[in-house]
């Protein structure tokens, strides 16, 4: 399979992560129009500089994700230079772990469902209405194995995870026989940098790579994936 997404406008919230990097250059790689929210400017730079002459079709959008205006300005400022939204994909996350239950903070469970459960809301809020004034979209959520599987010391990454989860399903079934479709990814433990400086002890090989979730998403948001709606799609590498 080739998955063509030629003149599709694609939204990679996150596009300039450890993940959403790799997910914004295979989009772009096959032909997709894509924007990238981002909150380092630098972090942007380096996804330009990566793209080389596949730039000239990526649009960067600072944005605080957690909060609805923002993420409704970015859709607006998508639908503005492009005039259609074919596809979001979410990358926005964060963990939190090795942290006790009545040890967590509460600043730490706001931090997790900001990241991983409220920029999703925000998100869904505003896309949906411009998807379904065309009956055609598709949305993909990188949720996590965490979202079903909750280890210890992982509370509030857990329990936000297993929102986000259940969010997407209940969307999904809202949009049914819309044109719409809404899936989920769950990763374990993605090899990135950041994650390999968290736990330098770990067997990096276990770990699944980016790019493999990038093309688990690459497919959800191609019209391959056109009979999969409401799907949470396992992606563990070899653990």
């Amino acid at each position: 399979m080739h998955p063509d997404m030629t003149d599709k406008a694609v939204l990679i919230a996150g596009g300039t992560g450890g993940l959403g990097r790799a997910i914004s250059l295979l989009f772009l790689e096959h032909g997709a129009k894509v924007a990238v929210t981002w909150r380092r400017p630098e972090e942007f730079a380096a996804l330009e500089a990566a793209a080389g002459a596949l730039s000239a079709r990526l649009l960067g959008c600072p944005a605080e994700l957690a909060d609805p205006r923002s993420a409704e300005a970015v859709v607006g400022r998508i639908l503005s230079a492009w005039s259609r939204l074919d596809a979001l994909v979410n990358a926005v996350g964060g963990y939190a772990g090795g942290i006790k239950l009545w040890e967590t903070t509460p600043e730490t469970l706001d931090r997790m469902l900001d990241l991983n459960l409220r920029a999703g809301f925000a998100l869904a809020r505003a896309v949906v209405p411009a998807m379904l004034a065309r009956r055609s979209g598709v949305i993909v959520n990188v949720a996590a194995k965490a979202a079903w599987d909750h280890a210890a010391g992982a509370s509030a990454y857990a329990a936000s995870k297993a929102a986000a989860l259940a969010m997407m399903d209940s969307l999904a079934a809202e949009l049914k026989g819309s044109g719409l479709r809404v899936n989920s990814i769950l990763p374990s433990i993605i090899d990135t940098e950041a994650n390999r400086k968290a736990m330098p002890d770990a067997d990096f090989a276990k770990w699944p790579k980016p790019e493999a979730i990038a093309r688990t998403a690459l497919f959800l948001c191609s019209d391959d994936a056109g009979a999969v709606h409401g799907a949470a799609i396992p992606v563990f590498g070899n653990n």
